[in-house]
């Protein structure tokens, strides 16, 4: 019985050392199948089907909402008649409070997108880290971005609320009544409260797309780093930070197509208030003229909205790009 073991050991041997001289001598052989793969060219109708779907629920009704803004459609006439760019003079005219209301979209774009990624990266690099309980303290930070926004409205309206809320319950229980503050109906707080909510529910979503981008590096670099004797800030920034900016450049672009479109947020909470557009954003606008009939200058403001979102997210693919490190 040893003797047929043997003998059977041998055999293999000899197979798998014709294998790979065979695999030396002849690499096509081994890799003919990936290049074929890899070269083979697939027929261009093989596309049209998801085309045809795109350019017909998304394309088309975008640009029939285009030209919808050069008329005077409203729920107060039935006939349609072309006005140029009337509709677009209300949008940009200094007796509307348009402008405020694009400045507020592209300060809360502007403000969420640098302290999500920030905060999301700060806890990305934690939470990568070999700590007890790893995969719950990633759940809990990610749980956030699951819930409904309206939910989420509903909860933090009560916890914001000036008289019973429970922060300024909490505030005033400790001695601190000086920081019980009218969160949601203060002007001056009102636009940030709402952003740091934002914040809070998004930073989830954000951390795990770049705890992926981190786990993704190899080791070998912070091996050889720690040979050189690097520390934990030069292994970030010439390691972990520059190949993680593609990942950063989807994240950013991520941010500030939500940012410029948010509307859910901000409705839940405020909705547009307090005052005269206090926390107003573009969205909220084209809701609310959609809602009082005024339809045309509603697709205005979609057209605004849709411009800046196309020269901001090519900007922000450019400049983030530009630098990025290839592993």
């Amino acid at each position: 019985m040893p003797l047929r073991i043997l003998h059977g050991i041998n055999k293999l041997k000899t197979a798998l050392k014709r294998g790979c001289l065979a695999a030396v001598r002849q690499p096509h052989l081994i890799k003919g199948t990936n290049n074929m793969n890899k070269n083979r060219i697939y027929p261009r109708y093989f596309a049209y089907g998801a085309l045809i779907i795109y350019f017909v629920f998304f394309f088309l009704p975008g640009l029939i909402g285009v030209g919808y803004s050069f008329t005077d459609w409203s729920a107060y006439s039935d006939e349609l008649h072309y006005v140029g760019f009337q509709n677009f003079k209300t949008v940009f005219s200094a007796d509307e409070n348009y402008m405020k209301i694009i400045t507020n979209t592209l300060e809360f774009t502007l403000i969420t997108t640098i302290l999500k990624n920030v905060i999301g990266l700060i806890l990305a690099l934690l939470l990568t880290k070999s700590i007890r309980l790893l995969n719950m303290h990633r759940g809990i930070v990610f749980m956030p971005s699951v819930l409904s926004t309206l939910i989420i409205g509903m909860i933090f309206k009560s916890i914001l609320d000036p008289k019973s809320g429970l922060l300024n319950s909490f505030f005033r229980s400790i001695g601190l009544d000086m920081l019980a503050q009218k969160w949601l109906v203060s002007s001056e707080l009102a636009f940030g409260s709402v952003m740091a909510v934002d914040i809070w529910r998004g930073v989830g979503y954000i951390m795990t797309i770049l705890i992926a981008g981190i786990l993704s590096i190899s080791s070998d670099y912070y091996e050889a780093a720690a040979i050189d004797g690097a520390g934990g800030w030069k292994k970030f920034w010439y390691i972990t930070f520059p190949l993680i900016l593609p990942t950063l450049a989807t994240t950013t672009v991520l941010n500030v197509i939500y940012g410029l479109k948010v509307f859910d947020m901000v409705y839940a909470l405020t909705n547009g208030g307090p005052g005269k557009a206090t926390t107003e954003v573009l969205y909220t606008a084209v809701f609310k003229k959609f809602g009082t009939g005024q339809y045309a200058v509603g697709t205005a403001l979609s057209s605004v909205m849709f411009v800046i979102m196309i020269i901001v997210g090519m900007y922000m693919i450019r400049v983030m790009t530009k630098n990025e490190v290839v592993e």
